[in-house]
C-alpha cells in the first residue's frame, strides 16, 4: 500500500492511495495539473482513478471536482448535491482491494468525515482524518493500529494567538468544530498508535500559525510524556507545494 500526498493545506487538498489493484482520491481541492503531475510520478493518468472520496464540501477539498465528472465520487449524504455514491458513518464499502469506512469528523462543514482504509491485498491499514477539532472515542478505537496515520497537526497554539488573524477566526480555528493543534493531534496520535504502525504523516499545517520545527517538537513533548519513543516511527511532514510520499512496508 502506498500513498501521495499532493497537496496539504487550507490552499488546497489532494491524497492518492493505492497497490497494484486499487488507485483512490481523497479530495480534490488541487488544480488539474496538480493531479496529472501526481499521477504521472506513479506512472497513472486520470483514467487509472477508480474512485474519489470527499471528507467535506469546503473549497479546499473540493474546488476541483469539476474535473472528475467521468469518475466515481463518495461522501457522506449531505456533503456534497452532486455526489455519485453516498455513504454512511462507520459503514463499510469496497472500492475492488480497499475496504472503507468512513469515521466522524468535528468541522464546521456539512456532513464532515475522515476515512479508514484498509488494504485487502496486503493485509495493511491506513487512517486518514483532518479538518477536525476533536476525535471522539469511537473513531479512536475504529483507527487503532494503523500501518500508516495521517493526521492533522494544524496549529500551533500560541502561533495562532499572537498572530493578526480576527480573533473570531482564531476562536474557530481552536474550538471543537476548528482544527487540531498540534499537542492535541499528538496526544490522538498516541491513542491510536499500535504494534503495526510503521508511519505518522502530520497534514494540513498552516502556513502562518504553524511550522515543521514546532509540529514535530510538539509531537516529540507529547510522545516523550506518554512514555512512547517517537524514534519508532517514520514522521513526515506534508505540504502545501510539495508532493511527499509513504507506504509499502512488507508485513
Amino acid at each position: 500500500m502506498f500513498f501521495k500526498i499532493l497537496a496539504s493545506g487550507s490552499k488546497g487538498n489532494a491524497t492518492l492511495i493505492y497497490n497494484n489493484n486499487t488507485l483512490i482520491l481523497i479530495d480534490m481541492g488541487v488544480s488539474l495539473t496538480t493531479l496529472k503531475n501526481g499521477l504521472k510520478s506513479i506512472d497513472k493518468t486520470l483514467e487509472d482513478i477508480d474512485a474519489c472520496l470527499f471528507t467535506h464540501d469546503h473549497s479546499d477539498h473540493i474546488s476541483g471536482i469539476r474535473f472528475l465528472k467521468n469518475l466515481k465520487t463518495y461522501a457522506l449524504e449531505n456533503t456534497i448535491p452532486t455526489i455519485h455514491n453516498s455513504v454512511n458513518l462507520y459503514e463499510t464499502f469496497y472500492i475492488n482491494t480497499f475496504e472503507i469506512t468512513p469515521v466522524k469528523t468535528y468541522h464546521d462543514a456539512k456532513d464532515s468525515c475522515g476515512y479508514i482504509i484498509y488494504d485487502l491485498i496486503n493485509d495493511q491499514k491506513l487512517v486518514y482524518i483532518t479538518d477536525t477539532g476533536f476525535i471522539d472515542e469511537k473513531t479512536i478505537k475504529l483507527c487503532k493500529d494503523p500501518t500508516y496515520l495521517i493526521l492533522e497537526s494544524n496549529h500551533d497554539l500560541s502561533m495562532l494567538m499572537n498572530s493578526t488573524r480576527p480573533e473570531i477566526l482564531k476562536r474557530r480555528i481552536r474550538g471543537q468544530l476548528g482544527h487540531l493543534n498540534n499537542e492535541d493531534s499528538a496526544f490522538y496520535a498516541c491513542d491510536m498508535l499500535g504494534k503495526h504502525t510503521k508511519e505518522i504523516v502530520l497534514a494540513h499545517i498552516s502556513e502562518e500559525c504553524n511550522s515543521t520545527d514546532e509540529a514535530f517538537q510538539a509531537y516529540r513533548k507529547v510522545f516523550s510524556y506518554r512514555h512512547k519513543n517517537i524514534d519508532d516511527y517514520k514522521i513526515i511532514i506534508a505540504k502545501q507545494y510539495e508532493c511527499v510520499s509513504g507506504g509499502h512496508y512488507d508485513n
